[in-house]
């Protein structure tokens, strides 16, 4: 990509596009396309080929997406499903129509089976059932990945396609009904401190074990692909490092500042037992995660508290 190349990110206010916003406009790329909910239905086909033939971005990052945690994913699955497909299906075909030299797709762990061989390797998609507390969101994902796949064997399109694993950082949601684990206990635990709460719940046993990767090195790893990677196959994004439930909730209350009992409830679903993503792939395509675990949710944190306001409203 060249600094002054057309650049559009579709989703940039969300957790995902703006990092990659952030790491272009810090690369020096000064011709970045963005357009809101109001601007652009990204679901409504004709309002995306008319943006697409207006603007003739060079270059697409496909962040957009409607996402959450296991509660969403369970109430809203009619809404998982199509919301994905209609995004990622009109984004997909619009730039091949209008000629962009290259298009990122962004899915996710989620599309792997529920008990995969650990560490998951890319290789591994398809080979058995989906977790069923998110499988609409993975089905729509999967499609995806395979819209690119068809489009380059079929068209020659350059569409490449990264699975991140579960991501964190800055502008995360932390709506405590939609928002993944990690900013749901960091508000949790705020929370609990500042009421005076003397223990907070989890959900699940606390055993399941999950790799976080902070969007910043997501940001960096998506920059470093569109620029060095051109293959159909997908590639895994993750820091290579696990920790369990349990493990990372001590460390967020820790964060926090929270001196009270974590207690954990059983009851409710924990979900797949262990996610890793096999990194093998990328590491020998040249890069690696660099933001531990610790130092992205102290960062995160600083961030939850400085947006409070607007967060709560």
């Amino acid at each position: 990509m060249k600094s002054n190349d057309k650049i559009y990110v579709a989703g940039h206010r969300g957790l995902v596009g703006a990092a990659i916003c952030r790491r272009l406009e810090q690369d020096g790329y000064t011709n970045i396309l963005t357009s809101t909910h109001a601007e652009l239905d990204l679901c409504s086909q004709a309002e995306v080929q008319a943006f697409f033939q207006k603007s003739r971005p060079d270059y697409v990052f496909l962040a957009a997406a409607r996402v959450g945690g296991i509660h969403a994913n369970n109430t809203f699955p009619a809404d998982f499903i199509r919301d994905n497909l209609l995004i990622q299906t009109n984004i997909i075909d619009a730039a091949y129509q209008e000629g962009v030299q290259k298009l990122l797709f962004l899915g996710s762990s989620c599309i792997y089976p529920k008990l995969c061989p650990q560490p998951m390797k890319e290789e591994y998609l398809l080979t058995g059932p989906l977790e069923t507390t998110n499988e609409w969101y993975a089905i729509a994902k999967i499609a995806g990945i395979k819209m690119c796949q068809a489009y380059h064997r079929q068209y020659g399109f350059s569409a490449i396609s990264l699975m991140p694993t579960n991501l964190y950082g800055p502008g995360d949601n932390f709506d405590l009904k939609k928002s993944h684990v990690l900013p749901a206990l960091i508000r949790k635990f705020h929370e609990a401190k500042e009421s005076g709460q003397v223990e907070v719940e989890v959900w699940g046993t606390g055993s399941p074990q999950r790799e976080f990767l902070h969007v910043d090195d997501l940001a960096a790893a998506s920059l470093f692909l569109m620029e060095t990677y051109s293959e159909p196959e997908i590639v895994n994004v993750g820091s290579g490092q696990e920790v369990t439930i349990g493990e990372l909730a001590k460390l967020a209350a820790e964060v926090v500042g929270f001196q009270g009992t974590v207690r954990f409830n059983p009851e409710m679903p924990d979900g797949t037992p262990r996610k890793l993503l096999d990194v093998s792939f990328l590491t020998r395509l040249g890069w690696q995660a660099e933001i531990p675990l610790k130092e992205g949710m102290e960062s995160t944190y600083r961030w939850f508290i400085d947006n409070i306001t607007d967060i709560r409203q």
